[in-house]
């Protein structure tokens, strides 16, 4: 006779399951109350209770829309009912349970209570084109408790080709999942994003050197002479270029904000929290040169009466071409502006100041440049100290 399977069934246990063949699992808290694994990677609640000489085994319901806990509940009661002579369960095992709120459900509530609420419109902005473009057309009428590893699993890699995507798509899903467990939507370990891998980033990194920084000067120049770019456009890249600010916290500018006789603008919704950007004079004068447009408190307006400009795709577009830099993208120039403080001497920590970095391990990526800084100016001393003590120092 064949040993049978059994295990404390619990959330954890079963999501483990993993079968070749149609499986049942018994319970070894309430006996008789069981979970069938099939290959496909569903499971059954199942219950099988003896009554009058006669075996009967019941299906309690799916699991994902019970939970281990309601399942043993029921197949409790399907027991005691049996044994008694009473017909199973009548209401809670109908046909059509309630499957309760889905992620349909999940995710409206998670637009108006959280995000719109709670975060920044850039952040509204991309965990929506996930929501509405990803999850809402493959899980939306999902049942949350039906929402399983596996189906979030299978998400992420039917967007393997679009990979920061499909790694946005597991956060919201998580982060989703988070809030729900607070609201009570969902018991608390119901997120089914945990241990899901994601795809390594592919990180751009691109520095301007010393003539690329000149080209594109000159091109401003020329672009703004032709009519083609918009002197607030082009001064929203020089600022760009000489704050080493993110692209939205110059465009959202605002001129009470701005301090020409102290140097410095203040960011009130930087990403990172308010703080306050040093001016150098280059920039300064960039800010003092640029005309005011009357009624518009925005310092890079927009073509729209009393707005600030949205973005610089156009604008960049047009001088990155001239320039013939087509692959540097306009958050490239605060990658450069770092680079250039490491090149001149600037520490790590100083140089997450200036950007705005809230924690170290932000600013440390660009350790590897700090690193080559000291091996260029360690060569350079060593070459200078070789000329006056090797022999041969000539050929040096």
């Amino acid at each position: 006779m064949a040993k049978l399977q059994s295990m404390t069934i619990s959330r954890r246990t079963v999501n483990a399951l993993r079968v070749d063949r149609d499986t049942v699992f018994w319970d070894s808290e309430l006996p008789g109350f069981g979970v069938r694994a099939y290959p496909t990677g569903s499971r059954m609640y199942v219950v099988q209770t003896r009554a009058r000489g006669r075996s009967t085994r019941l299906t309690v319901g799916r699991h994902g829309v019970l939970t281990p806990e309601e399942a043993r509940r029921r197949a409790a009661l399907i027991i005691a009912r049996v044994k008694a002579g009473e017909e199973p369960i009548p209401a809670p095992l109908s046909p059509k349970p309630e499957p309760g709120p889905t992620m349909a459900d999940l995710a409206e509530r998670y637009r108006t209570e959280h995000l719109e609420v709670r975060c920044k419109p850039s952040t509204v902005k991309t965990a929506g084109t996930a929501i509405d473009q990803h999850i809402l057309p493959t899980l939306g009428m999902f049942p949350l408790l039906a929402v399983e590893r596996e189906q979030v699993m299978a998400l992420h890699g039917g967007l393997s080709e679009t990979p920061a995507m499909a790694n946005l798509v597991v956060d919201v899903i998580s982060r989703m999942f988070t809030m729900a467990e607070a609201w009570g939507m969902v018991p608390d370990g119901s997120n089914p994003c945990r241990e899901i891998v994601k795809y390594r980033a592919r990180r751009r990194e691109r520095f301007l050197t010393d003539g690329e920084f000149r080209r594109l000067g000159d091109e401003l120049v020329a672009a703004v002479s032709e009519g083609r770019v918009s002197v607030h456009a082009a001064a929203a890249i020089r600022l760009l270029m000489l704050t080493g600010c993110r692209c939205n916290e110059i465009l959202t500018l605002q001129w009470k904000d701005v301090n020409l006789d102290a140097s410095e603008i203040r960011l009130r919704d930087s990403k990172t929290g308010p703080r306050g950007v040093p001016l150098s004079a280059a920039a300064v004068k960039v800010l003092a040169d640029l005309p005011r447009v009357p009624d518009n408190p925005w310092v890079i307006a927009g073509r729209v009466k009393g707005t600030h400009m949205k973005n610089l795709n156009a604008p960049w577009g047009v001088v990155r071409s001239r320039a013939d830099m087509e692959e540097v993208r306009i958050h490239d120039l605060r990658h450069s502006f770092a680079s250039r403080a490491l090149a001149l001497g600037e520490s790590l920590p100083m140089i997450g100041k200036l950007l705005g970095h809230r924690r170290a391990q932000t600013t440390a990526r660009y350790a590897h440049l700090a690193r080559e800084s000291v091996k260029e100016a360690a060569a350079r001393i060593a070459a200078s100290i070789g000329e006056d003590i090797l022999p041969g120092r000539g050929s040096l």
